[in-house]
């Protein structure tokens, strides 16, 4: 059987690593990189890091809107998938990337395998709410993080081919989490102790305009103790443009995107994480940090309802607080699996059924 995986941004990157390394041993494996995240510091590095290599495809799309960057997407995936002729197609997340490949899979008749299906904000203003719907409507394999996730799918009807694995991450977190933290010049090259900050990420679209923007770095400069944001190339065009970059400089300590290693050793150490990422709140809970998530919605509620993260928003006075008071839950139950996700994806991947059914 021969594999295509479209992946093209950090999250998916990490979610491949793991999983591509016990692929290899079941299918033939054609691993295409859009190139949606085409800083250095986004992509290659992660590549570096997590053993991946250098994909079969670099499509090389780089920046644009939504729709510009998914037509070139769906037009070099479409190539590639009648160059390549792969038997099936494998996305992650939620992002422009799987969109493209999941419509590219469907036009062409191909069966589609989703990595962290099942997820849900009920925010559709959220291009990623979009996003992952469509993609699970269109998929035949559905793999999804946990039980939340599997009951979202069951309330739209989608129950054929949905396949509670756990979560990837998981995977990646138990075997490279220490490692991190013992091969990482961070927190120390920045002279900071173990608890002794706060770690924020701030990238997602809505919060790159203003006011929202504004508001998020007033809420920044307003955490008590030293704050450490590795700046996203979007987030720092959008505060030059607004004219925040200086200001923020002078709040916190900021500084160039980081790979997965010295961004999990930052992570580990932090007394609580700022951000709005939904792969950092998730990473937040599996190294049992606090999380203060700067949005209304969350797509991984159990970190919520666990009592490890809470929702501010763009709310300075909530950010403030939030960050001051932490929450840490009376639990850290393995919600997302026990590490042994990728394993039980390759194996269901490789089983003819789902392809021909």
């Amino acid at each position: 059987m021969r594999l295509l995986s479209v992946t093209g941004t950090r999250p998916q990157f990490v979610k491949a690593a793991p999983l591509h390394a016990e692929l290899v041993k079941q299918v033939e494996l054609v691993v295409a990189d859009t190139g949606q995240h085409y800083d250095h510091e986004l992509s290659r590095v992660f590549n570096e890091e997590l053993g991946l290599g250098d994909p079969d495809v670099q499509l090389g799309v780089g920046s644009g809107s939504h729709a510009e960057m998914t037509a070139a997407m769906l037009v070099g995936i479409e190539r590639t998938v009648l160059d390549v002729r792969p038997d099936a197609v494998l996305v992650y997340g939620d992002t422009n990337s799987t969109l493209a490949g999941a419509l590219v899979a469907a036009k062409l008749g191909l069966p589609l395998a989703h990595v962290e299906a099942g997820l849900r904000s009920f925010d559709m203003r959220m291009p990623e709410e979009v996003n992952r719907v469509v993609c699970d409507r269109l998929s035949r394999l559905l793999f999804c993080p946990s039980e939340v996730a599997i009951a979202n799918l069951a309330a739209e009807g989608i129950t054929r081919g949905a396949e509670l694995v756990g979560d990837v991450m998981v995977d990646l977190a138990r075997l490279l989490g220490p490692l991190a933290s013992e091969r990482s010049p961070y927190p120390a090259a920045l002279g900071l102790e173990r608890g002794g900050y706060a770690l924020a990420t701030v990238h997602r679209q809505a919060n790159t305009v203003q006011p929202a923007l504004g508001r998020i770095v007033e809420g920044l400069e307003r955490v008590a103790g030293p704050v450490v944001l590795p700046l996203h190339p979007r987030t720092r065009e959008a505060l030059s443009g607004a004219g925040l970059l200086a200001r923020l400089e002078r709040a916190v300590h900021v500084l160039p995107p980081l790979g997965y290693l010295d961004f999990t050793a930052l992570l580990r150490a932090a007394r609580v994480c700022l951000t709005d990422s939904g792969g950092a709140q998730k990473e937040a809970y599996l190294h049992s940090v606090p999380c203060v998530t700067m949005r209304e919605t969350t797509e991984w509620i159990e970190t919520v309802e666990l009592g490890w993260n809470v929702l501010t928003a763009d709310d300075p006075d909530a950010i403030e607080a939030a960050a001051a008071a932490p929450l840490r839950g009376p639990t850290h139950p393995d919600v997302y699996g026990d590490g042994h996700a990728a394993s039980r994806m390759a194996k269901l991947v490789a089983e003819p059924a789902w392809r021909t059914g």
